[in-house]
């Protein structure tokens, strides 16, 4: 498949969908724990997915990423999930026309077309539902082929030999043979994983 007419939004909407299912499983009490992302409670994680949401829509109505925090405000505790679906609604209208996934797009790491960043947010979705599941659901199953995809962004533009103090990823890590494409993608990423 060509990478210039690939289409994320299918695997960008199954992201979020993964990340909803688990966050309609967060507790109070989950949500001042600690998560791999050292610098991030749940709660701070969380509202920092689903900004990040929020970030892409904006980039998709002709905004600059960097114009908005990847946070979003107060969030009763019982209302991530239902955050995250206003959050989805805004980033499917903002993405619904085809032409904008090759408009250039101001996105954290540069300006690319929009279908390269959507695969950058699809990578981030995965890799914090990841996070997330750690704390609220370890034993979650995790959509292997959106790994795949997400892993082969990250290895694409987050390769090991090119980790600096402007890169917010820490060193690739090792994963078990075993691994699934989900645990090698937050290995990958610099969590480490058992």
């Amino acid at each position: 498949m060509d990478a210039t007419s690939f289409d994320p939004r299918p695997n960008y909407l199954r992201a979020l969908d993964q990340l909803e299912k688990l966050l309609q499983q967060v507790t109070p009490e989950q949500l001042d724990r600690a998560t791999p992302c050292s610098e991030y409670t749940l709660r701070e994680l969380l509202s920092h997915t689903v900004g990040g949401v929020h970030r892409i829509a904006y980039v998709g109505e002709g905004g600059h990423s960097q114009d908005v925090p990847a946070a979003t405000g107060e969030v009763g505790d019982g209302e991530w999930a239902a955050t995250l679906g206003r959050a989805r609604e805004r980033a499917v209208a903002a993405w619904a026309d085809d032409t904008k996934l090759d408009r250039p797009s101001a996105v954290p790491w540069g300006t690319v077309p929009g279908r390269f960043a959507l695969g950058g947010y699809i990578m981030e979705a995965v890799t914090h539902t990841w996070d997330i599941a750690q704390v609220v659901a370890p034993a979650t199953a995790f959509d292997d082929e959106l790994a795949l995809g997400a892993l082969a962004i990250a290895q694409q533009v987050l390769p090991a030999d090119q980790r600096d103090e402007n890169v917010p990823f820490g060193p690739v890590r090792p994963a078990p043979a075993d691994a699934t494409p989900t645990t090698r993608l937050a290995a990958w990423l610099g969590r480490t994983v058992s």
